[in-house]
């Protein structure tokens, strides 16, 4: 792995970490929101508040995680089908481990737009848990912080439909590692023990091809897992996988993750059809509004009594989270896979070719703030930790693609 100092002037590094973690897909809460007090930058390039750059081997599109002085992430290696946990330092990004998980086993065909190293890590501050596709199989792991394999497990099959791949990340939840794999006829959401990995429940889901994460929220005063996909908003009891409702809504297949406020979640799709859906959580099965936009590949975002997106076109939407009611919509500039971070006042969302447009969170209008180039690719979502922006993305030069992740701060 080779670190890269960009200009003379960034030869002082980040100091080791003392604040958060970022230990999950979508940030601490799973809900797209940085940590309270986060002032990361709003303003970068490729020269500018870049305080390290390293370069990340193989591909994958997985978000980094970060738990105390460790960065992790996963990457796979498509010459020798390779899937493999990265342990980077988080002072500097040089490497302090890799563990190999897997060598063989990939599927033939997936999307272009998707990667052999997809879902996200999670952490519960002391192991680390992981989900690959491999041999036609969903396989989930842990590993201790030094890299050493706890356990690994192949949960079941994912066989879906259509040639895309393998996306949902993994979820951590009261001692229990919970994943989706939903597809035709044998779908399924599994949870296991973090220590053991032994089952505790099972949910059949035989429905259609879907690629959605699965994340527990407090709404309407309890805690529920919830999902989309397969027509349906559903959500269940995360102890026991017992089904608390279902309400019909967004389409076949849909990527996002639910997002929430105190007693409506809200979820968007997808392929073939498309739906943006709010749903009261009291298993009313009430529907408080829907229309026809989507957001497929990305997770919404909830700010202030508001729901934003950048969909997949790159077009920027702002929606009454009560009434539904479209704010307003400004054409940004796509394609988008990544998902919107708010942090520090402000919303983060990055598009495929690399550009992060930052923008406010004003119901009014669209108020950008920045418009920030980094890199010629940007599929994974950034992650924002101790004021500075941890962003994975790739370059290409002569044929060759590299895979970077950078650490921006304010110099």
């Amino acid at each position: 792995m080779k670190l890269v100092i960009p200009s003379l002037s960034l030869l002082f590094l980040a100091a080791t970490a003392t604040a958060g973690d970022w230990p999950v897909w979508r940030g601490p809460n799973g809900n797209g929101h940085a940590a309270e007090g986060e002032k990361p930058p709003t303003v970068w390039a490729q020269k500018k508040n870049v305080l390290w750059m390293v370069e990340i081997p193989g591909r994958g599109h997985s978000s980094p995680i970060l738990i105390g002085d460790k960065i992790l992430l996963t990457t796979a290696d498509e010459s020798s089908q390779s899937q493999s946990v990265l342990c980077l330092s988080r002072a500097d990004g040089s490497e302090i481990w890799t563990k190999e998980i897997n060598r063989g086993g990939f599927e033939k065909k997936i999307h272009q737009k998707n990667t052999h190293a997809s879902p996200t890590l999670g952490s519960n501050g002391e192991s680390v848990f992981g989900v690959f596709n491999n041999n036609g199989s969903v396989q989930v792991f842990a590993l201790d912080l030094d890299g050493n394999k706890l356990w690994s497990k192949n949960v079941g099959a994912f066989r879906g439909r259509y040639p895309f791949g393998y996306a949902p990340s993994p979820l951590l939840h009261d001692g229990k590692v919970i994943v989706a794999s939903e597809f035709e006829k044998d779908g399924y959401i599994v949870a296991l023990d973090q220590k053991s990995g032994d089952e505790i429940w099972r949910i059949s889901r035989p429905g259609s091809t879907s690629y959605s994460s699965p994340i527990v929220a407090n709404v309407s005063g309890k805690e529920q897992l919830l999902i989309s996909g397969q027509e349906k908003v559903s959500s269940f009891d995360p102890e026991t996988g017992k089904n608390l409702w279902s309400v019909a809504g967004t389409t076949h297949a849909t990527c996002g993750t639910l997002v929430w406020n105190d007693d409506t979640v809200f979820a968007s799709g997808g392929y073939p059809d498309k739906e943006t859906i709010a749903v009261k959580a009291d298993g009313s099965g009430k529907v408080l509004w829907r229309n026809k936009d989507k957001s497929y590949e990305q997770s919404l975002l909830v700010v202030g009594g508001h729901v934003y997106t950048l969909n997949d076109g790159g077009i920027a939407i702002c929606w009454d989270a009560k009434t539904g009611e479209e704010k307003w919509k400004e054409r940004l500039g796509g394609p988008v896979s990544s998902s919107p971070i708010y942090a520090g006042g402000h919303i983060y969302a990055t598009n495929e070719r690399g550009i992060t447009f930052v923008f406010k969170p004003n119901p009014e209008r669209y108020e950008e703030v920045a418009k920030n180039q980094l890199g010629d690719e940007g599929f994974p979502t950034p992650v924002f930790v101790d004021d500075k922006i941890y962003i994975r993305t790739a370059t290409h030069s002569g044929g060759g693609r590299q895979e970077w992740l950078v650490c921006i701060g304010q110099e």
